[in-house]
């Protein structure tokens, strides 16, 4: 079946992830994605990994087609303009300023396209006193307070994971679907603007709400204690979590489980606000406890008594584990000379306009014949 973006095509001028994936995310969708790249280099990405294949690029480019433009010749800006021009979005995540100096911001291509819906993804937005400044997703985690409540700020990590590029590119990908609903209805397009320091400030909703109210500055601690949540090491060295919520259920189970029914009655564990003022008491209580048996003995029993519990995964454990392959999320597709290369499907399900792979990342110019020559029967 069809995806529910077929016949929207989409020119992305995006490297490394943000941008990437929100043109990745829609290409999945059904969207005709064509990637402008640099000649000679493309996106810094493609260096990230093997010769034949980037997985670090690959995971944020499959799907789409490839062209070269030197955006700093006068032709290639030609070829640019002419491609926008036919398109329906347009997505970009350069520093605030650099489409413009190219002739390419929204100001510069809305006339030749009212339709044009125009997504800008930055580090800081396109305007106030950072706007210039380069924004890259670390930056983004600290600068909008998501790191704060990740990490011990007496003893800071950084994350594994790059939270900021993907929440952007996420956030990037809900105003163009909402942008192409509106322009469903009135026939306009308009400018998309996002950020690292947007997405991901908004992304912390739930703590600026309570600190808006409180004042009190959350830290990585405020919302385990507050949801109870915890995370043990059995005895084998396997690390397992806990999330009790509000439900008393969930305690009691935990409690019997444990085999310390007298915590019922103890005034430290007695309520959800006692055990959240003792928190420490009780994880150090607990984890003397997890440490008598394995991990896999403690989840049977927490299971049984329907306690909120999970195996602390690492990806070794993940694409073992029997519900993620009954979903199918490891996908192997083809690849030109690898023969085949594994990727994460798209995480939505949708029952008449499926998502789907249907290509590998592209070669750098892959397609650039293809879609000039595409564009000169256009042009003609």
């Amino acid at each position: 079946m069809a995806g529910a973006l077929e016949g929207i095509r989409i020119v992305e001028f995006a490297n490394y992830v943000s941008g990437p994936y929100a043109g990745m995310l829609l290409a999945d969708l059904g969207a005709d994605v064509i990637k402008v790249e640099e000649p000679g280099k493309g996106d810094p990405f493609r260096g990230w990994g093997r010769v034949e294949y980037s997985p670090t690029f690959g995971s944020v480019n499959r799907n789409k087609k490839s062209i070269v433009l030197d955006l700093k010749s006068a032709e290639g800006k030609a070829n640019a303009r002419a491609l926008v021009a036919a398109a329906d979005v347009l997505i970009e995540n350069f520093r605030t300023g650099a489409m413009e100096r190219l002739g390419l911001g929204y100001d510069d291509l809305k006339g030749d396209n009212p339709g044009l819906i125009y997504c800008a993804i930055t580090g800081f937005g396109s305007t106030g006193p950072y706007a210039k400044r380069p924004g890259y997703d670390t930056v983004g985690q600290a600068m909008s307070g998501l790191l704060s409540l990740l990490t011990d700020l007496d003893k800071p990590n950084p994350m594994g994971i790059s939270l900021s590029d993907h929440l952007s590119g996420m956030v990037a990908t809900q105003g163009i679907l909402a942008a192409l609903v509106a322009r469903g209805r009135t026939g306009k397009g308009q400018r998309v603007d996002t950020s690292l320091l947007e997405a991901t400030l908004s992304f912390c909703g739930e703590n600026a709400a309570n600190y808006f109210e409180n004042g009190k500055t959350p830290s990585r601690a405020t919302r385990t204690h507050r949801a109870q949540v915890y995370a043990f090491v059995a005895s084998d060295g396997k690390p397992l979590v806990i999330h009790l919520s509000s439900p008393a259920k969930f305690w009691e189970g935990l409690v019997k489980v444990v085999g310390k029914p007298e915590w019922l009655a103890d005034p430290r564990f007695a309520t959800k606000e006692t055990r959240g003022k003792n928190y420490a008491a009780l994880h150090e209580a607990l984890s003397a406890v997890f440490r008598t048996d394995t991990r896999a003995a403690w989840l049977d029993r927490l299971l049984a008594a329907d306690v909120p519990s999970a195996p602390l995964n690492n990806f070794d454990d993940v694409f073992a584990d029997p519900q993620v392959k009954h979903l199918e999320m490891r996908v192997d597709v083809p690849h030109r000379t690898l023969g085949k290369v594994s990727l994460l499907r798209n995480g939505l399900r949708m029952s008449e306009t499926p998502t789907s792979i249907r290509s590998a990342s592209p070669e750098l110019g892959e397609h650039t014949e293809e879609v000039l020559a595409e564009l000169g029967k256009k042009k003609r």
